[in-house]
């Protein structure tokens, strides 16, 4: 349970590595459909940059050596990737390690010294997990702060058609499509001091912007794939129809509630349709249960408690496995205890964790074939916990927590 080293300085990507990488990236992304990628107003601006890229599925980590080639950078990366990779590997790749959710500073001196003094540059993922439903995820509201104190210039790297191809509630099947993307100048150091850190952050948030669905729509895409819709009740777990929750399955290319009975089919242009509605869009749905959940908290609040196994996550050496407990959760946070502590863990337990510094949560869908599951994470150590209580729907719980951090800060700021 010895934390992660988080002190040791970045190096530079490893130059006998680097040919290896770039290789791997290129076919990798060519191989699902990336043809080229798009650079756009970098003539005269040459890293090292401050990289903000999209993150809708697993090829973004290839996506991204291959749009910056033939420049190296390093790449800010949560513990689980030097647990799964090894540590040297993984730092000589130029990972940076961070804990998702969790503030610190070192991290960022950690940046700061990639971009000034091993003049690399750095690629941050600001959505910190894979999307959901083929929409952007919460993003960080420091983004625009951190381009002014970091003073280089800011680039968006956009992609298209990873999540089409590899849906985070369905990795398994790959799905054949179009990929697209591009690296964008948005600002230069000489631009980022004549605006505001609102007036950045509202460009980055538009910047990063995507709907998959949209984009297939445009793109006039069509996915074949027989498994196409398995895994979807993951995210939508809602029904449409009666409202119940947790009553969602799919297989095939068939969404149903065994609760109503009512059936969606997933079309291979990405439309939901039964025979009691038109074409639904799987956004849509999303948003609407994100507003069911809303409502329900600012009606009479939303509250979990369920029993739970928990593994645990401090270093690269892999996971520790803390035993059984329970996981409660309201608009305070959450509270996690063990029904037998180890040894030299009694002062970490129970755990809690404020709701109001909790901007989001990351969720699993099937993380190492061992179903659904959330991470929690302290300055030392994360957290896995599964459940098979039916109760534990972790996207209504993602949901909850970020509307609940809202309400939080908005209270708050309504004191000052």
């Amino acid at each position: 349970m010895t934390p992660f080293d988080m002190t040791e300085k970045p190096v530079k990507q490893n130059g006998l590595l680097m040919p290896f990488l770039w290789t791997v990236s290129y076919v990798l992304t060519r191989k699902s459909g990336l043809k080229q990628i798009e650079k756009i107003h970098l003539e005269n601006c040459k890293p090292p940059y401050l990289v903000l890229a999209t993150h809708q599925g697993f090829l973004d980590y290839f996506i991204a050596p291959r749009a910056l080639f033939p420049y190296r950078a390093n790449y800010v990366s949560d513990i689980e990737g030097f647990a799964n990779y090894g540590k040297f590997l993984y730092r000589q790749g130029g990972c940076i390690a961070k804990r998702r959710y969790v503030p610190d500073i070192t991290v960022m001196n950690h940046i700061r010294y990639a971009l000034h003094t091993l003049r690399q540059s750095i690629v941050i993922f600001p959505e910190s997990r894979h999307c959901d439903a083929g929409i952007t995820s919460t993003l960080p509201e420091n983004l625009g702060k951190l381009t002014k104190l970091l003073n280089v210039p800011v680039v968006i790297l956009k992609a298209n058609g990873c999540y089409l191809a590899n849906p985070f509630w369905d990795e398994s099947h790959t799905r054949p499509t179009k990929l697209t993307a591009s690296l964008r100048l948005l600002h230069t150091p000489d631009e980022l001091q004549n605006l505001s850190a609102e007036q950045i952050q509202q460009e980055i948030a538009r910047a990063l912007q995507y709907d998959e669905y949209q984009y297939q729509e445009e793109q006039k895409i069509r996915i074949r794939s027989p498994h196409r819709a398995e895994g979807l009740h993951l995210p939508l777990y809602q029904c449409l129809s009666c409202g119940r929750e947790g009553t969602m399955q799919s297989k095939g290319v068939r969404l149903f509630c065994a609760r109503c009975g009512v059936q969606w089919e997933l079309n291979e242009a990405g439309l939901l349709s039964s025979g009691q509605s038109g074409g639904t869009c799987i956004p849509e749905w999303y948003n609407w249960e994100r507003m069911q959940t809303e409502k329900q908290i600012s009606s009479h609040g939303y509250e979990l408690d369920i029993p739970v196994s928990v593994q645990a996550l401090p270093n690269e050496h892999g996971f520790v496995r803390l035993g059984t407990g329970r996981l409660h959760y309201n608009r305070d946070g959450f509270l996690l205890s063990l029904d037998h502590v180890l040894p030299g863990l009694h002062d970490k337990f129970p755990l809690r964790i404020p709701g109001k510094f909790l901007p989001s949560c990351q969720t699993e869908y099937n993380y190492q074939g061992q179903g659904k599951s959330i991470v929690l994470s302290t300055q030392n150590c994360c957290y896995y916990i599964y459940s098979k209580d039916p109760a534990f729907l972790v996207t209504k719980l993602e949901f909850a927590v970020e509307i609940n951090y809202k309400m939080n800060k908005n209270n708050l700021n309504s004191l000052i």
